[in-house]
């Protein structure tokens, strides 16, 4: 029996949004045994890059035109791999064990992947 994909009704139908999400909760948890003295700096930078993520996906598919919706998908493509990059920072500096560092990279491979997807779809 071949079942027919449901319609997208709102941004929180997307898998891409969906998995994002689960990111940012990553992201957090992680960030949460970084030494206090980085409040304000890596740990500031790679919420605020993780929340991006899903706020341009819901932002952008709630635009007009595919093509403003692609736009904001390259944006939250452009912070996941700030994300990725602050995430080898951190294990750089021994903030993030490796194995930790391991599963966060991914997560970011495989929500990289999801928006390169409807990326693609939406060139279509």
């Amino acid at each position: 029996m071949i079942r027919e994909a449901s319609p997208i009704e709102s941004y929180r139908d997307l898998i891409a949004w969906q998995k994002a999400m689960d990111f940012v909760g990553d992201i957090y948890t992680s960030t949460n045994t970084f030494r206090t003295s980085e409040q304000f700096g890596l740990i500031s930078q790679l919420r605020r890059a993780a929340v991006s993520i899903p706020s341009n996906i819901a932002e952008g598919q709630g635009r007009i035109s595919k093509g403003e919706f692609k736009q904001f998908l390259g944006n939250a493509r452009g912070s996941l791999l700030e994300v990725e990059t602050q995430i080898l920072i951190s294990r750089k500096l021994g903030y993030i064990v490796e194995e930790r560092c391991a599963g966060l990279l991914q997560r970011s491979k495989e929500l990289g992947r999801i928006l390169n997807g409807l990326i693609n779809a939406l060139r279509r």
